[in-house]
């Protein structure tokens, strides 16, 4: 008996955050209010078949994100991305479009970082 495979990574969206669990079990996980950054890059297979995905790349100040497929994507993903400040769709599309090697940055946070605080040294 042939079922559907089991996909190596899924994606979960909610209101909090985006969660992309792998195959091995391994979790990468970014709450929606930590999110300062997103890219678009082509994630091109290198035999070159077919197999070519554009990766959303969300990142926080610490560099640490999540990477969600296209193709592990639906209608409440990108409706998300829309309620980042002053998020812009047709900047999405232009990226998704071409499908850089390279990536290309679509969004970042309005708000500048978070001031470092004073430290007294003796």
């Amino acid at each position: 008996m042939h079922g559907n495979s089991v996909p190596d990574s899924y994606v979960y969206v909610t209101e909090e955050g985006v969660a992309r669990h792998y195959e091995d079990g391994s979790v990468d996980a970014l709450a929606w209010e930590d999110v300062v950054e997103v890219r678009i890059v082509g994630d091109t297979d290198p035999d070159g078949s077919e197999d070519s995905d554009i990766l959303y790349i969300l990142l926080d100040r610490q560099g640490q994100g999540c990477v969600v497929p296209h193709s592990a994507t639906d209608a409440t993903f990108l409706a998300r991305l829309r309620y980042l400040p002053d998020f812009d769709l047709d900047r999405l599309g232009a990226a998704v479009e071409s499908a850089p090697d390279d990536y290309v940055v679509v969004w970042r946070s309005p708000e500048p970082p978070s001031a470092l605080p004073d430290f007294e040294y003796d």
